[in-house]
């Protein structure tokens, strides 16, 4: 008798171990949630520094459980070696997988940069985009420095080695010189614009007139290709990768930086408040 009540315990046990080992999980794995995962690469302020950029695309492009890609851009540019470099990889990554970009309040100059490699475009209504183009500023205090009584010495190895120094007015071969520089940075800027927006060049220079549109107007001019929210644009990639259920949106690396939200901030501000001078693209040191 006690045996067969020993049996009979054993073979219970038995019986709930299956049950929590082999069938549930089963269960949960068939009863789960199928959706699939989006990456997003967040480009916030001003672009300087690519090493957080640059990883969050390298790990997206490696990771196999990731579908797609967002960049949300809110960005009014910055200088151009870090833009190049973003975008360029940002190309590398679209031959493994979709790239969707998502603007925020401002995707302007190199902002509009990298995002006119992504697969689709999105803006919302008033987005303040755009500003193709290229600056290059020198501020002269020669004539302060003579009312103060300061002079600057200068000892260098040739004629244009302190092209840009604030201590004297530019000359004429300077700015020559200068201006070569800016238009072909200028004419990289139009080409890249033109293949990843497939636009003819011609009706890019067009557009690249240093001028900022909203979304709407970017939308009609063909520099975007639809107004939608965040949450639009992960509607949208998860209908184009035929996502079943929720995504699981996975976020990159998002360090803050007060310097940085700074300087963000008082070019921002200078869009809104209509300075005449447009956000740089390219800053001397």
């Amino acid at each position: 008798m006690a045996s067969t009540k020993g049996k009979n315990i054993f073979l219970i046990v038995v019986v709930v171990s299956f049950v929590f080992v082999i069938l549930v999980p089963i269960v949960l794995f068939f009863s789960r949630d199928k959706g699939g995962k989006i990456g997003v690469i967040e480009i916030e302020g001003t672009i300087a520094d690519t090493k957080d950029a640059m990883e969050d695309v390298v790990k997206f492009k490696e990771d196999d459980s990731i579908s797609g890609v967002i960049l949300r851009i809110n960005s009014p540019g910055g200088a151009v070696g870090p833009t190049q470099e973003i975008f360029s990889e940002i190309k590398k990554l679209k031959k493994a997988k979709k790239v969707y970009v998502s603007m925020g309040s401002v995707c302007a100059s190199g902002g509009y940069y990298i995002a006119s490699t992504g697969d689709k475009v999105f803006a919302n209504p008033s987005t303040i985009t755009g500003s193709i183009g290229v600056i290059m500023q020198q501020t002269v205090v020669e004539d302060l420095m003579k009312k103060i009584g300061v002079e600057a010495n200068t000892i260098k190895s040739g004629p244009l080695k302190d092209t840009g120094t604030p201590f004297r007015k530019m000359r004429d071969d300077e700015r020559k010189y200068l201006q070569g520089v800016i238009d072909s940075i200028y004419e990289q800027f139009v080409n890249d614009v033109a293949e990843g927006r497939k636009i003819p060049i011609e009706k890019v220079k067009q557009l690249a007139d240093g001028r900022i549109y909203t979304g709407l107007q970017a939308k009609d001019a063909g520099l975007i290709d639809s107004i939608g929210t965040f949450y639009d644009v992960v509607d949208d990639m998860k209908k184009v990768l035929n996502i079943q259920g929720k995504p699981s949106l996975v976020y990159g690396k998002k360090p803050f930086s007060l310097l940085k939200w700074l300087i963000s901030s008082a070019l921002q501000d200078m869009i809104f408040k209509n300075v005449a001078q447009p956000v740089s693209f390219l800053y001397k040191p």
